[in-house]
């Protein structure tokens, strides 16, 4: 596998195909905000493997990366699935259409799947690991110091984040507030707390509680 030129701390998108595909199909699908979290999440997943001695196939890692967050865009708020399925599943068509063997495909479906599920990715395969831990760099701020200052910077100059936090919630709300019962048990219920009026998350007690059974 040979690499491109797009070479940042160290750490290159993979010179593929399959690579060239994923980005052209990420940066027509999704705006500027979501094509450029999705890079940065592909080096910051790949520069906390580093960190962490992992071994992992980048050109899943990439694509892991690219696809995450497709789920939000307009087309899919209809779905009445949770984003990050429906993310996964774009993925594991694309993954399809170019033969990619099912294991991989597994491989890149989990980690878009899980990613906004903290304390289970962690201990899956690395591609699994790394797509929620470049998420949670980017997003959240996580293991901020296990990257260098000059590593930082030169991954945020290649892909710049303007008013990233303002943004990124309001590109969530926009994604998942058509669909409120996705939210059940997630991270994400905070966000439509937050910013939608009159919403009320599902209560799970409740739903133990108010469930068919007598007793």
């Amino acid at each position: 596998m040979s690499i491109s030129a797009d070479l940042v701390a160290g750490v290159a998108v993979p010179d593929t195909a399959l690579a060239r595909e994923a980005t052209e199909l990420v940066r027509d699908a999704a705006d500027d905000l979501i094509y450029h979290h999705s890079r940065r999440v592909y080096w910051f997943g790949s520069l906390r493997g580093r960190h962490r001695g992992l071994s992992f196939d980048p050109e899943l890692l990439y694509v892991g990366a690219m696809f995450h967050d497709l789920g939000l865009g307009e087309r899919f708020r209809g779905s009445g699935r949770r984003f990050e399925v429906d993310s996964a599943d774009e993925a594991r068509r694309f993954l399809r259409r170019h033969d990619v063997p099912e294991d991989s495909i597994r491989r890149v479906w989990t980690a878009i799947a899980l990613h906004t599920t903290p304390g289970i990715p962690e201990y899956m395969e690395p591609e699994v690991a790394l797509v929620t831990a470049g998420v949670e760099y980017d997003v959240l701020g996580i293991g901020y110091d296990d990257l260098s200052d000059a590593d930082r910077e030169a991954v945020t100059r290649l892909h710049p984040r303007p008013d990233f936090k303002n943004e990124i919630l309001r590109a969530f709300t926009a994604g998942i507030a058509p669909r409120p019962e996705t939210t059940f048990g997630n991270i994400k219920a905070d966000v439509l707390e937050h910013f939608v009026p009159g919403f009320q998350r599902a209560d799970f007690v409740d739903a133990v509680l108010n469930s068919s059974w007598p007793e």
